[in-house]
């Protein structure tokens, strides 16, 4: 860990962040793009429906939001069986016009393909992801590198007429790899989403992969106020930062690393921490813990 000597005890740390934990709230999930999977019971569409939420959880959350309201308001009760039944000739015209930064309704039209032919090959995204995954690695890198090349190496002709995306697609960006150093922020998110227990939170969905490999999802918000905590000394938001600030948590908790996620992300996400010493830092949760502010 990558504390500096002086600053707070492990207990005192835990303490604290325990505190910001039981802290969460409906309103911070509220704000959250992991509160589209909440709107639905059974796990299948759990699943399917943080796939799809969290391939597109980049960029202002408002617009992130919004987005994502208009998608699930398309799919309609069931993502499962939507997906499931998904056909792009006939499907495609319900997303026309979408745009979320980067991505368009061809990006969108090809992630609803692609998690059909998930469930068709393995019968769940969860079995799907699992064929790549070692139960006896430390982390899930490798596994995140596997899934995201078998991903990208389905046939995509319905949806583009070419088996691959074509050049000003961003399809490929839904899908990034650790072996790139990409920190893989989104694929992250959703496997915490779906193997954390069921906490109100997190989802418990996923039952094959232990809580103790996953890795943080690394965001604006985390990258900063994690090194503020000295979880890291990186300054770039990659792949290596990402189990630097892990294996910080790890210390912490190592059967459930990312525990803290979601409550340290909302300090930015919900609270408004911008680290930029205002007057939010006077009654933050964290305060004394940060850079300047060590106990």
């Amino acid at each position: 860990m990558s504390r500096k000597q002086g600053s707070c005890t492990d207990e005192e740390l835990i303490n604290t962040l325990n505190k910001l934990y039981a802290n969460r709230s409906q309103q911070h999930l509220a704000n959250d793009p992991l509160s589209f999977c909440h709107r639905f019971d059974a796990p299948e569409d759990r699943e399917v429906a943080g796939l799809i939420a969290s391939s597109f959880a980049y960029g202002n959350v408002k617009i992130i939001l919004r987005n994502l309201e208009t998608i699930f308001s398309r799919i309609g009760t069931s993502p499962r069986r939507f997906v499931e039944r998904f056909d792009p000739d006939e499907k495609a015209v319900l997303f026309v016009g979408f745009k979320h930064r980067f991505n368009d309704s061809r990006d969108l039209c090809a992630l609803l393909y692609a998690i059909r032919l998930m469930i068709a090959d393995a019968g769940s995204i969860e079995k799907f992801f699992k064929k790549g995954f070692d139960p006896d690695s430390n982390d899930v890198s490798e596994a995140l590198t596997n899934f995201s090349s078998a991903v990208l190496a389905f046939d995509y002709t319905p949806v583009f007429r070419s088996s691959m995306p074509p050049k000003d697609s961003y399809f490929n960006f839904l899908f990034p790899s650790p072996e790139s150093g990409s920190a893989c922020k989104r694929l992250c998110m959703y496997l915490r989403w779906m193997v954390r227990p069921d906490d109100g939170i997190d989802l418990g969905v996923w039952q094959s992969v232990p809580p103790s490999t996953l890795v943080i999802p690394v965001d604006a918000h985390i990258q900063r106020i994690c090194r503020q905590l000295g979880f890291t000394v990186r300054k770039q938001a990659d792949w290596k930062m990402a189990q630097e600030i892990t294996a910080a948590l790890r210390r912490l908790d190592p059967l459930d690393p990312v525990k803290y996620d979601f409550s340290i992300c909302h300090l930015g996400i919900s609270e408004g921490c911008s680290g930029t010493g205002s007057s939010q830092c006077i009654v933050c949760p964290i305060k004394g813990l940060c850079t300047g502010e060590r106990c």
